[in-house]
This record gives structure tokens, sequence and C-alpha cells, in this order.
């Protein structure tokens, strides 16, 4: 029987704190069971496994993360909305370290199509129409950006930029102004 007050969604919730805490990869379901004060196997009740945990994590920091672009992209286009969809991007992976860990998660297609990820294409794709990129360049350039962002949001998150005096915010402007730059000169083919 389930206990009160435990449900697949405040344990999910638990986990995303838990992990934003001491990192994705430390989150299992006895660390959870001892967060809830409960035996592992009462957990089995509401979520099939760890790799089921994970993915509910990945699940709900996609949608966090998809709210507060949109947020961010409201009115505007073009910079504005790259640097708009980027400081979100990189706040949030700040905020939420554990989190944005999960949205790592390597999801099944099915589950993927269903998820916010969607809504992130949607978006990025959307900021690319101010750009006057189309197929297929818009691929290639939303790749570009995710590998930028993420990129950046890793080396910085692990202390990869702490050899040197500069800011990182001062690169990150300047990597913004660059990206910038490259989509509104976007190589023919």
């Amino acid at each position: 029987m389930a206990r009160a007050g435990v449900t697949a969604e405040r344990l999910t919730l638990a986990a995303a704190e838990l992990a934003d805490e001491i990192g994705m990869e430390n989150v299992t379901v006895a660390a959870l069971a001892r967060h809830f004060g409960v035996k592992d196997a009462s957990l089995y009740f509401h979520i099939r496994n760890a790799h089921d945990l994970r993915v509910r994590v990945a699940l709900l920091a996609l949608a966090e993360l998809a709210d507060r672009v949109a947020s961010a992209l409201a009115g505007r286009a073009g910079k504005d909305a790259l640097v708009a969809f980027a400081t979100a991007y990189r706040d949030y992976a700040k905020a939420h370290p554990g989190r944005y860990a999960a949205m790592q998660v390597d999801l099944d297609p099915e589950t993927a199509a269903a998820s916010a990820g969607v809504r992130h294409a949607e978006m990025t794709r959307a900021i690319l129409r101010g750009y006057r990129l189309a197929e297929p360049d818009q691929t290639d350039a939303v790749r570009m950006m995710h590998s930028t962002f993420h990129g950046f949001v890793s080396l910085e998150r692990t202390g990869g930029f702490r050899h040197t005096p500069r800011p990182a915010d001062e690169s990150w402007a300047r990597t913004l102004d660059a990206l910038d730059a490259v989509l509104s000169n976007w190589p023919q083919r």
C-alpha cells in the first residue's frame, strides 16, 4: 500500500531538489526513500526503477526550462531573442545543476516526442527564422546553438573558466555576440 502523501509527482520533485543539492548521479531510490522516511520497496508503487525516476526528473526539468525560455522570449526577436533564450538557459543550469544534468538523459523517441523538448526546438527554430534560416541550415544552426550553450554551461559548472581572471559573464556576452554574427552571416551553400 502507498504511504500517505507519497505520489509520483512528489517523488519526482523531491528527486529534482535532491539532484540540485547532491548531484543527479547521487540520486538513488534508497536516498529518496530516506528523504521520505520509507523503505525503498514502497517507492516502487509510484516509480518503476531508478531509470524511470531519472526520466521523470528530466521531463520536469525540460518543462521548467521551456516555461522560463518562453517567458524570456515573449515579444523579442533577432539578437534580443537569442540572448534571452541563452540567458534563461544558462541561468536555469546555474540555479538547478542537478535538474540540468538530468536533462541530458537519453529519452526514447516516444518520450522525447511527448516532452517539452519539442517546445525547446520550436522556440529555437522561431529564433532562427528571424535570421532567415531555412532547412537544412536550421538543423545545423540548432545543433550549433545547443552545442555552444551546453558546452559553455558545462565548462562553467565544472570550473573550466577559473584559470583566467576574465569573468565568465564577459566571455558569455562575447560568445552570444559571435553567435549572432554567425547566424546573421550564415554561409551559403
